[in-house]
């Protein structure tokens, strides 16, 4: 499945920038109703900010409305995102739970996620991986495969402007591709 205006970010380990990319692509495109969305196969405890939108067996989704705090999701709503949405995920549930995400999101807003294992599933306008010093034995070799482009996080603190753009409902970079 194809999602042009899905820009998908993943990561080689802890700590490799997904989530300060994904900021600065939202305060980038901040005036577009950018969407940020962070899914994780870990089911660890609902935070203050999460509103509940969707529960089924394998998956709960959530909204974020807390760009005060230090997590991810509020990290995004803080850079701009009109709206964030949080998903906790089972393997074999991720592509129910990223299609009832996108009922809730305007066809063609400009989506920024987080999740490398949506990339088994949909092929998006983008797709980044952060590369890091720092190995946490994340398996991710098959994607490595995949990637659109590859970014360093002292690449993205560098620079003034990311070399990312979103015309025509499409995400693409001007960065040499893989």
């Amino acid at each position: 499945m194809i999602i042009s205006n899905l820009l998908l970010i993943a990561g080689t380990g802890n700590k490799s920038g997904k989530t300060t990319f994904a900021c600065r692509v939202i305060e980038q495109f901040r005036g577009i109703g950018i969407i940020g969305i962070k899914i994780t196969p870990h089911f660890h405890e609902t935070t203050p900010g999460l509103v509940l939108m969707s529960e089924k067996p394998g998956y709960s989704i959530y909204e974020e409305t807390n760009p005060e705090l230090s997590k991810d999701t509020s990290r995004m709503l803080k850079a701009g995102a009109s709206k964030v949405f949080f998903a906790k995920v089972t393997d074999e549930n991720l592509l129910a739970a990223f299609k009832e995400i996108m009922k809730h999101i305007p066809t063609g807003n400009p989506i920024v996620c987080e999740s490398p294992a949506l990339r088994y599933y949909i092929d998006p306008g983008l797709f980044i991986i952060m590369k890091s010093k720092y190995s946490n034995n994340k398996n991710i070799n098959e994607l490595l495969r995949l990637p659109h482009v590859m970014f360093h996080l002292n690449d993205i603190i560098r620079a003034k402007a990311l070399s990312i753009e979103f015309k025509d409902g499409k995400w693409s970079s001007s960065e040499k591709t893989l």
